[in-house]
């Protein structure tokens, strides 16, 4: 059982991480504030139910994570799985297999060919069940167990959420490379019919 007299010096050193999830999360300061502050409200009235020894940052995230579901998602319509329907595979992909293939991923290096801001927006636009797994474990360094943990859902349930989440990310940065003028605007990706993965990290 944890003692709230340790709560101020133990939890509050998550407090920028947390506030960085809520922006992603709510897509506004003021409520991302909010939510920060319910988050913790919530976990000091509840912190001495948490096992001293376990993972306190994981715990803290769950309880974020669940305030915002609860709270701030109710407020709007659900979105559900299929909003992102079956995605083709990544058709940049071959555009960028000249960018000193040996060494890094494609999918490495597409994203260095994007500004911070422009990928944070593509996280963003995701539909919550995609954009939290991929939050949680691109933005905050969560394992899948983790992840499983603080969402409520099977393991498998996060990697295909994410598989599916970073795979819609790649997607719209396919557009905004076509805006820029990094491919050809004409240029559309080709259906594969094959089951080709894009590699998950984490």
């Amino acid at each position: 059982m944890a003692d709230r007299a340790a709560f101020a010096s133990d939890a509050m050193q998550y407090a920028p991480q947390l506030y960085s999830a809520a922006m992603r999360m709510t897509r506004n300061s003021a409520d991302a504030e909010d939510l920060v502050q319910e988050t913790y409200l919530r976990a000091y009235r509840s912190f001495a139910t948490f096992q001293e020894g376990t993972n306190l940052r994981a715990w803290l995230f769950r309880i974020l994570t669940n305030t915002f579901i609860n709270t701030y998602r109710a407020k709007q319509r659900r979105p559900q799985e299929s909003e992102l329907g079956d995605l083709e595979d990544l058709y940049m992909y071959k555009r960028i297999a000249n960018i000193n293939p040996a060494s890094r991923s494609a999918e490495d290096q597409l994203f260095d060919l994007f500004t911070d801001d422009e990928v944070k927006k593509a996280l963003e636009e995701l539909p919550d069940n995609f954009r939290l797994p991929v939050l949680l474990a691109d933005v905050q360094d969560f394992s899948y167990k983790e992840i499983a943990q603080i969402l409520d859902i099977p393991i498998g349930t996060v990697m295909s959420r994410l598989h599916r989440g970073r795979k819609a990310m790649q997607r719209r940065l396919v557009d905004v490379a076509r805006e820029r003028g990094m491919i050809p605007a004409d240029d559309e990706p080709a259906t594969d019919t094959t089951s080709s993965e894009v590699p998950i990290h984490g």
